[in-house]
């Protein structure tokens, strides 16, 4: 399963997410409490992800092609911004949800508490 999430505005530039980078979240966890309580999401939230995903490159997960995919694909492409993170993030939510059947998870994204 390939998808496009839109990366700006106008809808002119987007960011090709499979499977398997949706899995790579999830096993790493990186969205969780990735939000503040205020729900918004911009280019801090962004720089925090990235800097999360960089400790971890630094450690043994480093090592994990996917991650590295992850980070090269989506995290640290040229189009990703603010919007393209909360279409990942809500994409992401989306993609547990139908996985799990909606337990266990919510789709809150703007609340910034998904996984309670």
């Amino acid at each position: 399963m390939n998808t496009k999430i839109q990366a700006n505005s106008s809808g002119t530039r987007t960011i090709e997410v499979t499977e398997q980078h949706l899995q790579t979240i999830e096993q790493y966890q990186l969205f969780r409490d990735l939000i503040d309580s205020n729900g918004f999401v911009d280019e801090q939230v962004l720089d925090k992800l990235k800097l999360n995903v960089r400790s971890l490159l630094e450690s043994e997960a480093g090592r994990d092609k996917n991650l590295l995919d992850l980070c090269l694909d989506v995290l640290y492409h040229p189009n990703m911004k603010a919007l393209g993170l909360l279409n990942l993030y809500t994409f992401y939510v989306d993609w547990k949800n139908r996985g799990n059947d909606n337990l266990g998870t919510t789709t809150r994204a703007f609340q910034g508490t998904p996984f309670n």
